[in-house]
């Protein structure tokens, strides 16, 4: 199988009764995520900051959050705590451009299941949310 094939494969995802709650609060970033999620048809929630997306979980059912690190109010090492502390399955993605020696530690000490540098390959977007969406 050809790459172009592997990735045409990945991109080919029916999550229309999942719900992604997307983390970002920068403009660029979130027009790659709604570029790369709308053909999957999922319900994407958005929020801009860490405080934002643990009150937009409480209202929601959410299944994965892709969740920013460097955010403002409340960046997403706390907001993933607090998410957890209300639903510790929840699969929560970390999404860095921190790529430091210790980064994805500090990450799944936080209570992330996974890590994403940034910039993010559709690809390997496309794959990590697979393993935990295609459950």
């Amino acid at each position: 199988m050809t790459t172009t094939n592997n990735v045409t494969s990945a991109l080919i995802q029916d999550w229309e009764s999942k719900v992604i709650l997307v983390v970002e609060d920068v403009d660029t970033n979130k027009i790659f995520f709604d570029a790369a999620l709308r053909k999957t048809k999922a319900k994407i929630l958005w929020a801009k900051d860490g405080q934002e997306a643990v009150s937009m979980f409480k209202e929601n059912r959410v299944d994965l959050v892709l969740m920013d690190l460097q955010l403002p109010i409340m960046d997403g090492y706390t907001a993933t705590r607090h998410i957890k502390a209300i639903n510790a399955d929840i699969p929560i993605i970390a999404q860095t451009a921190h790529v430091m020696s210790g980064e994805r530690e500090k990450c799944i000490e936080a209570g992330c299941d996974d890590y994403l540098a940034k910039p993010i390959r559709l690809q390997i977007l496309m794959d990590t949310l697979s393993k935990f969406l295609n459950k």
